[in-house]
This record gives C-alpha cells, sequence and structure tokens, in this order.
C-alpha cells in the first residue's frame, strides 16, 4: 500500500523485469530475478499483472489465456486444460469465445489476473486488479483470490488502494512512500502507525486532527448535571 506515487508499481515493475535495477537483487531462492531476462522471471515461479490492461484485444479471451499457457512451456494439451481451469476459475467460460475488445470491464479485469495464473505461478504479483471495479465485482474478485490462493498454496503480493480488499486478502502489509518502506505489519498494525496515516493525509491534517481529538476529549459534557 501507499499513497500516488510512493514506488509500488515501480517495485513490481523492477520485480518482473520491466525496468532495469541500478542496485540491488531479488532473490527467490539462488535465483537474482533483477539478474534475469524478463521471459525468465516465469521459469523462476513469478507471474503478474497489470495496473492499465495489456490484454490481447483482437484475441478472445480463451486465446488470451492459451497464449500464456503456451509462453510459461506448457505443450499444446497442457496448455489448453490449463486455459478452460483459469477460465472457469473466474467465470469466463461463457464468454471464452468473445474478443477481449468486447468483454465488459470486469471481465476484462479478471481475464488479466486470469491469463497471469495459467503460467502456473508460486507467486502471483497483482497491481492494483480491482481498480474501476464497483463493489460487488471487486468483492467476487476478492472470493475467487481468496479461494484460489488457499487451494493451490499460491502467495500473492498485492498492490491495492482499496482498503477493504486489501485487508481482506492480506496477513501482512507493507506500506510505502516516496520508495521508501515506512511500515510493516499485520492490517491493524498498519492502521494504527501514525506514519501510515500521515502519509495518506499529511502531517497538517494529522496535525489538526490530534488537536480536535484533545479538545473533544476536554469538552465539557453538556448534560452532566441534568436530570431527567
Amino acid at each position: 500500500m501507499g499513497p500516488n506515487g510512493a514506488g509500488k508499481s515501480t517495485l513490481v515493475n523492477l520485480l518482473t523485469r520491466q525496468y532495469d535495477a541500478s542496485s540491488g537483487s531479488a532473490r527467490i531462492g539462488d535465483a537474482n530475478l533483477t539478474r534475469l531476462p524478463a521471459h525468465g522471471v516465469i521459469r523462476e515461479g513469478v507471474a503478474r499483472s497489470f495496473q492499465n490492461l495489456r490484454l490481447f484485444t483482437g484475441l478472445t479471451a480463451y486465446e488470451n489465456v492459451l497464449v500464456a499457457a503456451l509462453a510459461a512451456g506448457h505443450d499444446r494439451a497442457r496448455a489448453h486444460a490449463v486455459t478452460l481451469r483459469e477460465l472457469a476459475a473466474f467465470g469466463l467460460e461463457d464468454i471464452a469465445g468473445m474478443r477481449a475488445a468486447n468483454l465488459p470491464y470486469g471481465a476484462r479485469k479478471r481475464l488479466e489476473v486470469a491469463r497471469a495464473l495459467s503460467q502456473e505461478p508460486d507467486i502471483l504479483l497483482l497491481d492494483e486488479p480491482a481498480a474501476g471495479m464497483n463493489p460487488s465485482e471487486t468483492e467476487d474478485l476478492a472470493d475467487r483470490l481468496e479461494t484460489i490462493g488457499k487451494e493451490r498454496n499460491i502467495g500473492i503480493l498485492l498492490i491495492d488502494h482499496d482498503l477493504k480488499f486489501v485487508n481482506r486478502l492480506s496477513q501482512r502489509i507493507v506500506v510505502m512512500n516516496r520508495g521508501q518502506k515506512i511500515a510493516e505489519g499485520t492490517p491493524a498494525e498498519v492502521r494504527a502507525d501514525s506514519r501510515v496515516v500521515e502519509a495518506y493525509i499529511g502531517r497538517g491534517r494529522t496535525a489538526r486532527a490530534a488537536e480536535q481529538n484533545e479538545a473533544n476529549q476536554h469538552r465539557p459534557d453538556p448534560t452532566e448535571g441534568v436530570s431527567a
């Protein structure tokens, strides 16, 4: 989590080699992701979705997922089976033959996640998967991700601004601001962290809120001494 411009998407882009890292490393086992070619990241069990949809708009929903499954190294039969599984997992089986460009927005967002999962990763990086969805679509996506995470034992790194969505899916939250980690902990710990509050609403507003809270605590009770 973090305010706009905190560096969340940049971090994921570094991990998946969309950007080149100038220093540091990101390791899974003995593999340093920052030294792999972009197509080699999935070989280490890491797949991602994008903040801005990057579907093949001229292909069908089925073909979008199939292409990713084939690119992950599955043979044709396995790729077909994986594609059907992911389409069903995200409620897309009945519109599998529709071109991605013609799908409703919520379906396109689910298709992006289904395509990433067709690579059968150990870790799934989701960059604002619920952005632009209405509350019912967001709740549905949370249900599906929760089920998949538990059934397949997949680790999910989630970026999103919807606090309810994040809190439901996350056991641990890292908060960034201006390219730096400012807090880490359980959802309850992060919500109570003054640095997080300041990053989201600003130092001046934080101070005014504290002053107002202090004043309210010392304000006389207008009902004191009044009897019915």
